[in-house]
């Protein structure tokens, strides 16, 4: 089977000047991103915005926990991602009986035939790929999240005694099914601190479905373009860590992270009754990051105080743990973060 045409090729920066280089990497980014978007549409229908954060998450190195009822196309879209940028893809099956060695890998007794010395040999699991799909990641047991949540921190595994490091780039997409919570194992809240985003997958609109029935139930089979390297990748998620941001919109994220916790000077009313623990310092840091990224995505080498506004719900709706009086009221973490932005305006 012929592999697909390459898109015409993006050029990439030339100019010996370092501050140059960024702002022609910068509009790349831009132009890689509608190219990447259009590719993926040929597959997925609608899910702009759960497009747009996957692609912030990935050029930010965040990994993101999608949350959405089945057969919403969250498989698809993140294979589809790892088909348009050339990256190999690994999924994995969480269910209770999931050891840790089955998605690390294991060390295997092989026996030379012309010596008759044995010797371990260390088979790798499917952990070693770019993009794993961990699909119902709470529905396998604590000792097997461990195992996920090291390789997510650290870009590594341990097995046998030895350390491994993962391809890179490396990103973690999971999947949580919100409606069948018998036999699962919530995860804790150490490892969703571990997650940049948490993406809500909503139900298509009526004309959306229409597209979806008709496209999947045809012979419609489209041919996927790459369009990014792993080697460009890796240096355009560089180009994030050296985008500048300017001191007020810093303290703006810090800002919006400290009003969430319900023992801090800033808490609202609503907060201090309705919060159990609010967002810690990587939710702030995680902010300014995917502000960073959604910035060069959109073409601009400058954060704004809008790019981590509009990314404060994906950051800080699994960091906002609600107590029994939002339960018994109601109100739930969205609607939470909610009110923080209402509370903390800009300055």
């Amino acid at each position: 089977m012929n592999e697909p045409a390459p898109l015409p090729h993006i050029a990439s920066p030339t100019s010996a000047d370092p501050a140059v280089r960024d702002l022609e990497a910068v509009r790349e980014i831009a132009e890689a991103r509608r190219a990447i978007a259009s590719e993926i549409g040929k597959r997925i229908v609608g899910q702009e915005s759960v497009i747009e954060h996957l692609l912030v998450a990935l050029f930010a190195r965040g990994h993101c926990l999608f949350v959405g009822v089945p057969g919403l196309a969250k498989t698809l879209l993140i294979q589809t991602l790892s088909d348009v940028l050339a990256l190999s893809f690994g999924r994995i099956q969480f269910t209770p009986d999931l050891m840790p060695s089955d998605i690390t890998g294991t060390d295997v007794l092989e026996e030379d035939r012309a010596t008759g010395r044995r010797v371990f040999r260390f088979v790798r699991g499917p952990l070693f790929a770019n993009v794993i799909l961990a699909d119902e990641v709470n529905r396998t047991p604590p000792k097997t999240q461990a195992a996920l949540l090291q390789s997510m921190q650290e870009g590594r595994i341990s097995a046998g005694g030895n350390t491994y490091d993962l391809p890179q780039p490396f990103l973690v997409f999971a999947t949580q099914n919100p409606i069948e919570q018998e036999g699962t194992y919530p995860l804790p809240e150490a490892q969703l601190d571990r997650f940049m985003f948490q993406i809500d997958v909503d139900y298509p609109s009526e004309s959306e479905e229409v597209r979806i029935v008709n496209q999947m139930t045809s012979a419609y089979r489209p041919v996927l373009r790459k369009v990014l390297s792993p080697e460009r990748i890796l240096q355009l998620q560089d180009l994030v860590l050296r985008v500048p941001v300017a001191p007020h919109v810093v303290e703006h994220a810090v800002a919006l992270c400290r009003a969430s916790r319900p023992g801090g000077a800033t808490a609202s009313e609503s907060i201090r009754r309705y919060v159990s623990f609010g967002a810690g310092p990587r939710a702030s840091q995680y902010l300014v990051l995917a502000a960073k990224a959604k910035a060069i995505l959109a073409g601009r080498f400058a954060v704004s105080i809008e790019d981590v506004r509009a990314l404060a719900g994906p950051v800080l709706v699994h960091r906002i743990l609600p107590n029994f009086h939002a339960e018994a009221d109601g109100m739930t973490s969205r609607a939470l973060v909610a009110r923080l932005l209402e509370t903390v305006k800009p300055t």
